[in-house]
């Protein structure tokens, strides 16, 4: 579970920017929150709103490139589908803030999370070409600390690691380590740190999301559950006969499918939706399957989303998605936010970004849930909760943002648009 997220000098985000998961002393919504000690709970949701261009999808690429740069160093790369998946259509790119006569094109990224009862904080400060300073604590006890080619470790882990000091300027020590060193001591320092990314980080930006979708008349985007194992399939049927689009089932088929660039014939699942037939009298009088390709951009989404969903429910994870109300209708992104938000959920958090206001209420988010991302006027990004705005608990969130008391809104002039009368 993610417990925060630091980014400096990216995109738009020049000065520091803390995306903050640590739930406040509210009461209301108690299933919001998932408590893990005595000391900290965080919550399960958190909706980033502002106008366009004020750096939301900014926040998102900056948590994608933060996985991805990391895993590019890495040479013995883990087989595992779920992160290639994350490569379709998407290009890493080293992005400073470009809008000051600073020459500084250092950026600087942090994470705080939760894997199995560990508490693990990673971060570093690099430019394109030199790692300047990188760091590693699990359970707030150092293992590494970086500066420049310097290396210090702490006092439990230095017999482990104090052989591995050379490195070279450009490459990221974690990923030294997870090169040289052998499996007992990387499973005793990296183990957990490469489990979460593997199996809990997931990061949805809205152009890779695109590609997936549209991928999805292939069986690109497809789980593997889906297509494996009948319990799965049950429950995302479930939800696709809940947000009544027509369909009844899925059709799960193995077919040969012919290679185009190979010209060589493979076998390979291929899943279909089934729809009723109707007479002209509304009665039901058989069952047409459809190809993937013929249903909605707003179901191939929504499909999409709910396999990730019912994993993450179930083993826990974070889904941080962009745009995430893209072409669904509104009562289905509340859904959505709804199962992560239920009490059946224990491990799971939900982060995206929306525009959708019908969702910016009290009944529906806690005050320290809604998260503003304001851009001033010299373009540089910064992140601010409903909570630190001391708005009160029956305030009308929706009414307010769009008057402007909050922030981050479009500012135009009406007499500009209209003309002068």
């Amino acid at each position: 579970m993610l417990i925060m997220f630091k980014v400096k000098n990216y995109t738009s985000f020049k000065n520091e920017s803390i995306l903050d998961m640590r739930a406040t002393a509210y009461v209301q919504h108690p299933t919001h929150v998932i408590s893990i000690n005595d000391k900290l709970s965080l919550l399960k949701t958190t909706a980033l709103y502002g106008a366009n261009a004020s750096g939301k999808s900014n926040l998102i690429s900056a948590m994608f490139f933060f996985e991805q740069y990391i895993f590019s160093q890495f040479i013995n790369k883990k087989e595992d589908e779920s992160f290639e998946a994350n490569e379709i259509g998407m290009k890493m790119k080293w992005e400073p803030f470009g809008l000051s006569n600073d020459s500084n094109n250092a950026s600087e990224f942090d994470i705080i999370f939760l894997h199995k009862d560990k508490q693990i904080q990673y971060g570093f400060e690099s430019t394109p070409k030199e790692v300047l300073n990188e760091w590693l604590y699990i359970d707030d006890k150092k293992v590494f600390e970086r500066t420049g080619t310097e290396l210090s470790f702490g006092s439990k882990y230095q017999n482990l690691l104090g052989a591995y000091k050379k490195l070279p300027a450009e490459r990221l020590y974690i990923a030294v380590l997870e090169y040289f060193l052998d499996e007992e001591a990387k499973e005793a320092v990296l183990g957990d740190f490469i489990s979460f990314f593997y199996k809990e980080y997931n990061v949805y930006t809205e152009i890779l999301f695109e590609s997936t979708v549209k991928g999805l008349a292939g069986v690109v985007g497809l789980s593997k559950k889906l297509v494996s194992n009948k319990f799965f399939q049950k429950k995302v049927e479930h939800y696709l006969r809940l947000i009544d689009v027509g369909i009844k089932r899925l059709d799960v088929q193995t077919e040969t499918i012919l290679d185009e660039h190979t010209g060589k014939k493979r076998k390979e699942k291929v899943v279909r939706t089934v729809h009723d037939v109707y007479d002209e009298n509304g009665n039901i009088v058989g069952e047409k399957t459809f190809d993937l390709s013929q249903e909605s951009t707003g179901t191939l989404r929504f499909l999409a989303y709910i396999q990730n969903i019912i994993e993450m429910i179930s083993g826990g994870g974070v889904f941080i998605v962009d745009e995430m109300s893209a072409r669904l209708h509104p009562l289905l992104t509340k859904m959505i936010v709804d199962i992560f938000c239920s009490s059946q959920n224990k491990k799971a958090q939900l982060i995206f970004t929306t525009h959708d206001i019908s969702l910016l209420n009290s009944n529906q988010f806690r005050r320290d849930e809604v998260v503003f991302v304001d851009k001033n006027e010299r373009g540089e990004s910064s992140l601010y909760a409903l909570s630190d705005l001391k708005v009160r608990e029956d305030a009308t969130f929706n009414k307010d943002y769009l008057q402007g008391k909050y922030g981050a809104i479009p500012i135009f002039n009406y007499e500009d648009i209209m003309g002068e009368s």
